[in-house]
């Protein structure tokens, strides 16, 4: 096996055994000049290509230097162009600019200059002010002056007329054998005493002349001068009395070592007095729906017999929603009665827990009913709408049964009451100004507040306590006696009328007239009464003589 080697290639030949030598040397020279030829042939090949590939490089090269002077050539017109362009903006822009500033500075020198005027203009007025005032002060100077010297004229004239008029005076005292002050002092009472007796005379002829026109003026009286509101002080009903058959019961009320009483004590919250009263046990409380729970419970609970907390809870439970469902029964009943419709379910309710509260000892809801009524008889007469009037006098009351008691007038409270549940205006301002604590804004809000005067005065409507009855009876008599004249008064129709006895001697019939309208004003201005209280005067002569 022979082979040729070398730095590119290597060859490797086998010969086979029957094959002549001389053939493969020949074969092997023929394959080493072809070998020879074609690493010539591609040494040439790369020589040829490096050659070309440095002509293309150089002629790239030059066409892309023309490109690249043509393209630098066209961006320096374009340079010089947009420069120049530039440059034009920038002069148009400042010329825009300068002109601005110039008409800028124009209009401050035009304002500065109408300034300047006007400053001038007022310098030149103050000027001619600051003249006429000097000269109007030396007027006034002078003028002053001369009132000086008319003063002191006057002073010495005046001194000349005071004593003329001392001696004049003294004369008279001299004449008359009286002093000044006694004179004056006789003149002043004389005076006096005919100009009240001319004004008695003249109120009395006004009066009468009122009641002869009263039938024409009726509608004015009832709203301008009945405007007043009883104050009267009474007992307010705090306790119930519940009767029992034996006072054994008492025992199971109270219950082992008092827990039956506690126990109702507790659910209710009603105070349970257990004492010595023969059949009776006492439920004290403010409120009287609670106080009426007790009594219903504890009526309940005795009939029944069966006496312990559990109980206690269950018949009270009971009882308070029986009594609820009774409440707005009776609210829906009294609205029935009255023909108002289209009241609040919660006004109703609170309608129904009026029956339940007494105010100075009057039912509240007997009372409301009466004022509603009363009301839509006077607004009938006065030709306004009678159902709002009797809604308003129905409800006037409300804010003595709210379901929360809050630091307010009842009157007050009762109108935000209404206003909240979608009353009238009308009505919410009759509730809030039946006791004056809000400005009326309607003619029914004084027929509310007359209304509510009228049923809570008139006789038998409201308790007072004796004593305060009896002082009140005896303040109007003392009143009349301290009088000079009056010999007798006496109070009589439960203290609604006042009789005076005066002397004929000492008291005429004009002054008779003053001294009734005197009464009558000093009772209403010092004393606090129900309704009103009618001053009678009366004046005789009695002459006597005896057959003997």
């Amino acid at each position: 096996m022979q082979g040729l080697t070398g730095p590119l290639f290597r060859i490797r030949i086998t010969t086979h055994p029957g094959t002549n030598r001389r053939d493969n040397v020949y074969l092997l020279k023929w394959i080493y000049m072809f070998l020879m030829d074609m690493i010539s042939v591609a040494t040439g090949t790369g020589v040829g290509l490096a050659l070309g590939a440095l002509l293309v490089f150089i002629m790239m090269k030059s066409v892309l230097k023309g490109r690249a002077e043509k393209v630098l050539a066209e961006a320096r017109e374009k340079g010089e162009s947009i420069k120049k362009e530039k440059i034009l903006q920038a002069k148009e822009k400042f010329l825009q600019l300068k002109e601005k500033h110039e008409k800028a500075i124009k209009d401050q020198e035009r304002k500065l200059q109408s300034a300047q005027d006007r400053i001038r203009v007022k310098e030149s007025s103050l000027s001619k002010k600051i003249q006429d005032t000097e000269r109007k002060g030396k007027e006034v100077e002078t003028a002053r002056n001369d009132l000086d010297k008319q003063l002191e004229i006057i002073a010495k004239k005046q001194a000349e007329l005071d004593k003329a008029h001392q001696k004049q005076v003294v004369a008279l005292e001299n004449i008359s054998g009286l002093s000044a002050e006694e004179a004056k002092a006789q003149l002043m009472t004389a005076l006096k005493d005919e100009a009240r007796t001319d004004a008695m005379t003249h109120v009395k002829e006004i009066v009468d002349e009122a009641k002869m026109t009263a039938n024409k003026e009726a509608k004015k009286i009832v709203i301008q001068s009945i405007q007043r509101v009883a104050t009267e002080h009474a007992i307010e009903n705090s306790v119930s009395v519940f009767n029992i058959e034996s006072d054994e019961i008492k025992g199971r009320v109270i219950g082992r070592e008092g827990r039956n009483i506690r126990a109702l004590e507790s659910v209710t919250g009603v105070e349970i007095i257990v004492d010595d009263t023969p059949e009776a046990i006492i439920l004290s409380c403010f409120d009287p729906v609670r106080r009426e729970i007790a009594r219903l419970a504890l009526h309940q609970l005795v009939s029944d017999g069966r006496i312990h907390p559990a109980r206690i809870e269950e018949v009270v439970a009971k009882v308070k929603k029986n009594l609820e469902e009774e409440i707005i029964e009776t609210g829906k009943r009294a609205c029935i009665d009255l023909g108002i419709h289209g009241l609040h379910g919660q006004l109703v309710r609170m309608v129904g827990r009026m029956k339940y509260r007494s105010s100075y000892g009057q039912n509240l809801l007997q009372h409301s009913r009466e004022v509603a009524n009363l009301c839509a008889v006077m607004a009938s007469e006065l030709g306004l709408n009678p159902k709002i009037a009797k809604r308003a006098g129905l409800l006037h009351d409300i804010g003595k049964v709210p379901d929360e008691e809050p630091e307010l007038p009842h009157a007050i409270l009762g109108m935000k009451i209404a206003e909240k549940y979608g009353e009238k205006k009308e009505v919410c301002n009759a509730i809030g100004a039946h006791h004056d604590e809000i400005e009326m804004n309607t003619l029914i809000a004084p027929i509310v507040q007359v209304c509510d005067a009228v049923s809570g005065a008139r006789p038998g409507a409201r308790r007072e306590v004796v004593e305060a009855y009896i002082k009140r009876l005896k303040d109007l008599e003392d009143l009349a006696l301290s009088y000079p004249g009056v010999t007798k008064s006496y109070a009589i129709q439960a203290g609604r009328e006042l009789r005076v006895l005066v002397e004929s001697e000492k008291v005429s019939d004009a002054e008779s007239d003053a001294l009734a309208f005197e009464i009558s004003n000093k009772i209403q201005n010092e004393m606090t009464y129900p309704g009103q209280i009618r001053v009678t005067v009366i004046r005789e002569k009695r002459t006597v003589a005896f057959a003997r």
